[in-house]
């Protein structure tokens, strides 16, 4: 039966997005921590833009928004080819993995130092490995919960206005449901992590949360869309590998229709029915 799965394409693909989809979310979290200026990315001085009565807004963002848009450019197209259900099965388990890290994360940072790693880092300019360890791995619980919370939700609510979408559209416009969707699930992911982390967490007024909400989304935005034509090459890609026959049937399996083959080739893959 194994072999069976392995020799499968559509089996294999599903495997690959799964353990793509999950290792990514881990970096992202792990990267996470990290706060840059996008400005100072492409060589430009701060926004300093007001907004909700805030001042001196710029477009400072964590290391983890870098990959984050690939995790929904994933979700896409899986829910596209597999189904809802295959979306939230990856979804519950990279919540679960993560869940996992982060308690790993607080174990190995509570574990008692050996004296000489300490200070085996005053070489490089780290006078405290300890320290440095901490800062990096020991996020805090409302920063942890906000994360998880928000990417269960977004993840939730970006499959299902795929679904309703591609209800309307078929299998044209992949385009539309795919950006739409993100766009939403994005929106949704931005302030769930805000209200959770900060205005719970740190107490933080609602004008800055709207703020700085206002000024992640802008650049989720903007990304979702340059990722556009990277769903529509991975469509095409994933026509070519398989067939578009076999592609054609994953399509409809993933919106709880029957194929015309009773051998479709993709039987043990989890689909919306």
């Amino acid at each position: 039966m194994i072999n069976r799965f392995l020799k499968d394409r559509p089996s294999k693909l599903f495997l690959g997005f799964t353990a793509f989809f999950v290792a990514n979310a881990l970096i992202a979290e792990c990267i996470g921590g990290k706060i840059f200026s996008l400005e100072k990315v492409f060589g430009f001085q701060p926004a300093n833009l007001t907004l909700f009565g805030e001042s001196g807004l710029s477009f400072t963002l964590t290391c983890g928004v870098l990959l984050w848009p690939l995790e929904f450019v994933i979700t896409d197209i899986v829910n596209e080819f597999f189904g809802p259900k295959a979306v939230r099965r990856i979804s519950y388990t990279a919540i679960i993995l993560i869940a996992y890290a982060f308690i790993m994360f607080y174990l190995s940072i509570h574990i008692p130092s050996a004296d000489f790693w300490i200070t085996s880092g005053k070489e490089k300019g780290i006078d405290n490995m300890q320290k440095a360890f901490n800062g990096i791995f020991g996020q805090g619980m409302w920063i942890i919960i906000g994360s998880l919370v928000a990417f269960l939700f977004s993840q939730l609510v970006d499959v299902y206005v795929f679904q309703k979408i591609k209800k309307r559209t078929g299998d044209k416009m992949i385009w539309l449901r795919a950006t739409g969707s993100t766009l939403v699930s994005q929106l949704v992911d931005s302030y769930i992590v805000l209200i959770i982390a900060f205005k719970i967490g740190n107490n933080w007024a609602w004008s800055l949360v709207l703020a700085i909400g206002v000024m992640n989304y802008i650049y989720k935005f903007v990304v979702a869309i340059i990722m556009t034509p990277v769903i529509i090459y991975v469509e095409k890609w994933i026509e070519r590998y398989v067939g578009k026959e076999t592609a054609h049937k994953m399509r409809l399996s993933a919106m709880g229709q029957e194929a015309d083959s009773k051998d479709d080739g993709f039987a043990n893959i989890p689909t919306a029915g």
